[in-house]
């Protein structure tokens, strides 16, 4: 059950769909993070053990990632839950994970990098 309009692009959506819709979109983005968080954790060089049990947890988040992607996506069409879950998940990674988690510095030039990408999410969505 398709709920877009193409003759006018809007989307009829319920409060309930609404906040599922939401929910989904702050799994995708806490999952996103938290994989790659847990394969950098994994390069850490502590073992075999430590390098497959931070891959599997890596893996294992990636994977609901991809399930929150694919419920997102029988709320919405393809072409505004990609752009939006991969703009979100590129600024988590880095502002999250890199800088706050792991203390990577971030360049001016990066932090203007990220403008853009949250610049390009708009215009992709802009009708």
């Amino acid at each position: 059950m398709d709920r877009l309009n193409i003759q006018n692009g809007s989307l009829a959506l319920t409060r309930a769909e609404l906040i599922v819709i939401l929910l989904l979109f702050l799994v995708n983005f806490f999952f996103n993070i938290y994989a790659n968080v847990a394969f950098k954790i994994s390069v850490a060089g502590l073992g075999w053990r430590h390098f497959i049990t931070w891959q599997v947890v890596g893996n294992l988040c990636g994977f609901l990632t991809v399930l929150s992607l694919t419920a997102l996506l029988r709320y919405l069409p393809l072409h505004l839950v990609f752009p939006i879950t991969s703009g979100l998940a590129v600024l988590g990674v880095q502002i999250f994970a890199a800088r706050l988690y792991f203390h990577e510095n971030i360049t001016p030039a990066q932090w203007a990098g990220s403008l853009l990408i949250m610049g390009g999410i708009f215009l992709i969505e802009a009708k």
